[in-house]
């Protein structure tokens, strides 16, 4: 059996960009990337905390230092440029990789870089 498990956290970074006229996804900074385990076309879930709603996209690369969080397409109309939001990634892991496994969390700035 698998499970899904809690893997990865980038918590409370600012929406620095929101794109309606583009395909889709969030684009993240690559260093935050690198720093929470996260990759190019993974899955993550976002949870806005400043209005309550939580989707789910995948991740496009972005500029390396830049703290670009991008909200793009239809997920643009669900934040606004300042929101503060939680990305969150799962795992599939067998019962026993699950009792070893530790979540990569991190906690970025208030301009969304690491200190």
């Amino acid at each position: 059996m698998l499970l899904q498990i809690f893997k990865s956290k980038i918590h409370c970074v600012k929406i620095t960009q929101a794109e309606l006229n583009y395909v889709g996804s969030i684009t993240i900074d690559e260093e935050l990337m690198e720093a929470a385990n996260l990759y190019e076309g993974e899955r993550v879930q976002i949870v806005n905390n400043n209005n309550g709603e939580r989707i789910e996209t995948y991740i496009i690369r972005g500029e390396r230092g830049t703290g670009t969080i991008c909200l793009n397409g239809a997920a643009a109309r669900r934040a606004q440029v300042g929101d503060v939001v939680i990305i969150i990634s799962y795992a599939l892991m067998t019962q026993e990789e699950a009792k070893a496994h530790k979540p990569t969390i991190i906690f970025p700035d208030e301009n969304n870089r690491l200190s």
